[in-house]
């Protein structure tokens, strides 16, 4: 056989340098003017395309049929070819759109969880409410990604990435709907600040139904879709990428695109912190302008929605020109395959029709390779670790180092934006600058596991001490009881719990609210409330106003005087740091064990199996774990069960430190078995991959 393609070659070869100068000489008389070379050529050669068609029988029109391997098209609409756009058609054009709509559906993400979690503590949502809202995008995606990953990978990848840009930006405007059309947040205002003895607490405040309603449904409504949109986005795209660049640079851009996930959910924390203000509980009388603060937050929430969908959008005609491969996508597939598999002779690059029992069938041969569910397991750990810093993160800081709700979320979207980010992206570039093989891929995420595994240990260490807090640590100087907020000298003021805002008095003890520090008046200066009259702050200096009465207390929590916080983030940040290093070369490692035709199968049975051990039960599992270390709940809330006020900031630390380092253990196993595996059965012996670059340029010399 190869000798007579050997015998044929050079036959073709001249008849094709025939055509061409018959070609060229025709074309010479031809010449056609520079401007003439945009979108009038781009009709003709639409024109012309029709005419072909309805052309003679005995007409032969000199069209190359493309086979699977080379599909490369131009860069336009459908038909309509610009020429003067062709230098888009490259991969490096095809990436700036694609993090443009990853980085914007990372900011839904974000700002989904911090309006769901803004919406579920205002209106006292029970846990299988903010259960539902939360994961109906990672149940929606698991029930379609087999079919999307399987016969998506079939077809034409750009297309099903523009479908994911239109359902990103109407699943945006369905969020922001509840927002946008309006209507009271809340039905009914509370008060109640300081201490009266003729007082109402109006404690059961509750959303009015319609808004719930049409945030539920419009919430659940944008999960689906957002579900649906993500599936072509992370798999099928990664797909693309990897067909269309060389198997050391895929790392790298694979790396940009995660890194871009990372970006815009950490955006979203950044821009979004400013609206948890309006979320806050609110412990005295709400006036008209009060009313207005509330409805300028609900309108700032669908106006960040709003943008991010035009952003989505703006990404659809440019991803919709792409063709099915972009320019060299046939060269650089023609020469990974004169790279042997490592799994040569063991795994069968089968072909697959596309009816539902060679779907099955494709999953079966999948899920007998034993190196590919250690690696799918691998990354399930992996999110179950990511989900832990992004779910405690934010409480923790709050509670350890007394900030603001805004703050320590600003604070947590720092830490994870270049700590994620930067993981990702680095991970990527160092795994393709070395060109590791598979077998090194897994060593560097074993003893990156380890390294994220030492610093993890370390955070336990950076801890402040707990500040003095009346009823919960510290019994209003032995007149009251710990655990009890209610003492002799607060009994006469009705206080509720459902009200926090922590105030520090002159004993430099802190109250959960003026109320339950016995304050009976209360004055603004400078901008900032000042609390006199407290009948159970005794102790300490006082000092004198302008008009000369003595403050008791002033709001906030206590100074802790502590100066831990930048050691932390250091600490935390490179736990992240290390920690994110393992998941492009586990998406690597698993793009390179399986067969060609299998890869988008595998990325989307890893999501599965992804979503099944770890991005479904991780929510439920954090939260029932957050329930353990709360010791001090709202418990008034027409009887059912209110928000955590109050937590155990060292049972808190040891938690979160527990759980995540006990997911890096089992990433660390399953890699090693993974590892172990691949070294009894591949025919691979150098960790280094061996990729001839040079070898086009070589090529193309020689053809000259």
């Amino acid at each position: 056989m190869p000798d007579a393609l050997a015998e044929v070659e050079p036959k073709a070869a001249q008849l094709q340098v025939a055509e061409n100068t018959l070609t060229t000489e025709a074309e010479k008389g031809k010449k056609k003017p520079r401007f003439m070379k945009t979108v009038p050529l781009s009709l003709i050669k639409f024109h012309t395309f029709q005419k072909t068609e309805k052309g003679q029988a005995g007409a032969t029109p000199p069209v190359v049929k493309k086979t699977k391997e080379n599909l490369e098209g131009p860069w336009g609409l459908g038909r309509i070819v610009f020429p003067g756009c062709q230098r888009l058609n490259n991969i490096h054009c095809f990436l700036v759109f694609y993090c443009l709509l990853i980085t914007s559906q990372g900011v839904v993400f974000g700002l989904i969880d911090l309006s769901i979690d803004t919406f579920g503590k205002d209106n006292h949502l029970n846990d299988v409410g903010n259960l539902l809202l939360s994961l109906t995008y990672d149940i929606s995606s698991c029930l379609i990604v087999v079919f999307i990953s399987y016969y998506g990978g079939k077809g034409n990848i750009p297309r099903w990435i523009t479908f994911s840009s239109f359902l990103v930006g109407f699943g945006s405007l369905l969020f922001a709907f509840p927002y946008f059309s309006g209507g009271d947040h809340k039905a009914s205002v509370v008060t109640g600040d300081i201490c009266q003895e003729m007082k109402t607490n109006k404690v059961c405040n509750k959303a009015v139904p319609s808004f719930q309603t049409k945030f539920i449904s419009s919430f659940i409504l944008g999960q689906i879709l957002q579900g649906v949109a993500g599936m072509p986005l992370y798999i099928l795209g990664a797909v693309f990428i990897d067909n269309s660049v060389t198997t050391h640079s895929a790392g790298i851009y694979l790396g940009i695109v995660e890194a871009s996930v990372v970006l815009g959910y950490s955006l979203s924390y950044v821009i979004a912190a400013t609206l948890i203000k309006g979320s806050e509980n609110r412990t005295s009388g709400t006036s008209v302008e009060d009313s207005d603060v509330i409805q300028s937050w609900l309108q700032h929430w669908w106006i960040y929605f709003g943008l991010v969908s035009l952003i989505a959008w703006s990404t659809l005609i440019p991803l919709s020109c792409f063709p099915h491969s972009v320019r060299g996508t046939a060269k650089i597939k023609a020469e990974k395959r004169k790279h042997p598999h490592p799994f040569d002779g063991k795994i069968k690059d089968q072909e697959f029709g596309i009816s539902i029992k060679d779907l099955f069938a494709t999953i079966w041969v999948l899920l007998k390779n034993p190196i590919f569910t250690c690696l799918a397991l691998t990354k399930a750990s992996e999110s179950l670790v990511f989900i832990g810093a992004s779910e405690y993160l934010p409480i923790y800081i709050e509670n350890q180092f007394l900030l603001t709700h805004a703050t320590a979320t600003k604070i947590a979207g720092f830490v994870l934006l270049p700590g994620g980010g930067l993981g990702q992206l680095l991970g990527g570039v160092i795994v393709s600058t070395l060109h590791m093989s598979c077998k090194a891929l897994m060593r560097f995420i074993m003893v990156t596991s380890v390294i994220s595994l030492i610093f993890f240990g370390f955070v336990i260490f950076v801890h402040c001490d707990p500040v003095p807090l009346a009823g919960i640590n510290e019994d209003y100087d032995g007149t009251g009881q710990l655990g009890n907020l209610t003492a002799p000298c607060n009994s006469h003021c009705r206080c509720s719990s459902s009200f926090y805002s922590a105030i520090c008095g002159r004993d430099n003890t802190g109250y959960f609210s003026p109320c339950f520090a016995g304050c009976t008046q209360s004055k603004t200066l400078n901008g900032r409330q000042a609390y006199y009259n407290c009948s159970c702050i005794q102790a300490g200096l006082a000092t004198s106003d302008d008009q000369g009465d003595f403050i008791d207390a002033r709001p906030g929590a206590c100074d802790t005087k502590c100066y831990k916080l930048p050691l932390f983030i250091a600490f935390i940040f490179s736990t992240i740091l290390f920690s994110v290093f393992s998941g492009i070369p586990c998406t690597l490692t698993i793009l390179r064990i399986v067969s060609d035709n299998q890869r988008s199968l595998a990325l989307g049975l890893t999501y599965v199996i992804l979503r099944i051990f770890g991005t479904i039960p991780g929510p439920i599992l954090f939260k029932m774990l957050g329930e353990t270390f709360c010791i001090f709940r709202e418990t008034e809330y027409c009887g059912k069960k209110g928000n955590c006020w109050i937590y155990n900031k060292m049972k808190m630390a040891y938690l979160m430190v527990g759980i995540c380092s006990v997911c890096k253990v089992f990433t660390i196993f399953f890699t090693a078995i993974a590892f172990c595996l691949y070294k009894c059965l591949s025919k691979e012996d150098s960790d280094i991959l061996h990729i001839p670059i040079k070898n086009l340029k070589v090529k193309k010399k020689r053809k000259n």
